[in-house]
């Protein structure tokens, strides 16, 4: 089949197709006499493995990874397990990042008049070098401050107490 007709069934665009062979995520296809590409059926439930892999977040290299020991019959099922519980973990971490980024910014938008007056506390925020902005995300009653100057750490800390 063709790559159009390979897109359309697993779901992957053309685009991303070629894009997968020249990063060397699939092999190259086959090419016809006039240049064309082909491709078979295993190729193209490859193609839906992928699609799937991003689809659930995983990046190029994981699915290379992935791959690897999708193709390997004896490879034990521990070690694919130990992946995706990597990469669960990986995405709480940034789901907690971000709803507590979600918090900063509604704590600073509640502190923000919206008139007609020049003063916002979203903008004193953001323009905060990172020293002031740190201390200022340790004061007593304020909402954690993400950004340049922020360890991660003290991020993960944050989004976790902000949850709680």
């Amino acid at each position: 089949m063709n790559i159009g007709q390979a897109s359309k069934l697993s779901g992957v665009s053309a685009k991303m197709i070629r894009y997968y062979e020249q990063i060397g995520l699939i092999p190259q296809a086959v090419r016809s006499d006039a240049g064309y590409r082909h491709y078979s059926l295993p190729e193209v439930h490859s193609l839906r493995f992928i699609r799937r892999a991003r689809d659930l977040g995983f990046s190029v290299e994981q699915i290379s990874a992935l791959l690897v020991l999708w193709r390997d019959r004896d490879r034990a099922s521990a070690d694919v397990k130990a992946m995706a519980l990597s990469h669960a973990a990986g995405l709480k971490a940034k789901i907690a990042e971000l709803q507590a980024m979600a918090q900063t910014l509604e704590h600073l938008a509640d502190h923000c008049h919206g008139n007609h007056r020049p003063d916002c506390p979203i903008l004193t925020d953001l323009a905060a070098p990172a020293a002031a902005a740190e201390q200022w995300s340790q004061a007593p009653n304020r909402a954690p401050r993400f950004g340049v100057g922020t360890p991660a750490s003290s991020r993960h800390r944050a989004a976790k107490e902000a949850l709680s």
